[in-house]
């Protein structure tokens, strides 16, 4: 539960070793958040990430999940509501790939849909039900304008990105009344490990720049929450553009 000042006690990470979820761990802690779970596939970077974190004023632990077994959502997630109430769900597992390897392995392109859309549906859908049980906390779910409106260069990716988008604001809506809430997190380029190597788009930003839209959004009560803020004016206009224009513009 929530303490007097509304901070963050408890968070729980799905995709325990994403930059910008961390980033964000770090803002929670900071404002007196005392219990994080960071959930992920077991591995030395995962326990070297819970091992940081730790203080004598800060439990972490780590929890085994597979974003692809949905068959073992149901089983993991309840394990971790069991050791005690959660405020806060960070949902920010998820793959980018190459489009251009897409085009030519199916299976591949299958894979990328299973962790990004199949992988969230199966727990979004466990932790809301788990947040509506407890009558209070929310669900952080991390899109990307890349399924604003898609580009021919990853089109499979923001494909992912846009079914997303669209399931986590339909249980938001599904949950008000209900005590818990989602919040909609649509970054722009963020400059991480997963974008490495790749040019900067215009707007990029930092891990820990969304860490902080995201806490002023999770302050604000907000629904939808665009990093940097100045994409939402941007994505406004682009999304009227003619697919003629829209085709050009994407290229460059």
């Amino acid at each position: 539960m929530r303490d007097g000042t509304g901070s963050v006690q408890s968070v729980l990470v799905l995709g325990g070793t994403s930059d910008i979820a961390l980033a964000t761990v770090d803002r929670l802690v900071a404002d007196r958040c005392r219990r994080v779970v960071l959930a992920g596939r077991p591995s030395d970077r995962l326990d070297a990430i819970a091992e940081g974190l730790r203080t004598a004023a800060v439990t972490v632990a780590v929890a085994a999940f597979d974003a692809v077994a949905t068959d073992t959502h149901e089983k993991a997630l309840g394990e971790v509501f069991a050791g005690g109430d959660v405020d806060l769900v960070l949902l920010a597992f998820g793959v980018l790939g190459d489009q251009e390897t897409f085009d030519h392995d199916t299976a591949a392109a299958v894979s990328a849909v299973t962790v990004n859309y199949t992988g969230a549906v199966s727990a979004g859908l466990v932790v809301a039900d788990r947040l509506r049980a407890q009558g209070h906390g929310t669900l952080v779910v991390f899109s990307s304008v890349a399924g604003v409106r898609t580009r021919k260069d990853n089109f499979v990716y923001g494909s992912t990105k846009a079914g997303l988008d669209g399931f986590a604001q339909g249980l938001g809506d599904a949950l008000v009344g209900s005590g818990a809430r989602v919040m909609v997190v649509r970054p722009g380029f963020v400059t991480t490990k997963m974008t490495e190597g790749m040019d900067p788009a215009p707007f990029a930003t930092t891990a820990e720049a969304v860490a902080n839209d995201v806490v002023a959004g999770l302050h604000r009560g907000r629904e939808t929450v665009w990093s940097p803020p100045v994409l939402q004016a941007v994505f406004g206009l682009l999304r009227l553009a003619p697919r003629p224009l829209w085709r050009r513009l994407a290229a460059r």
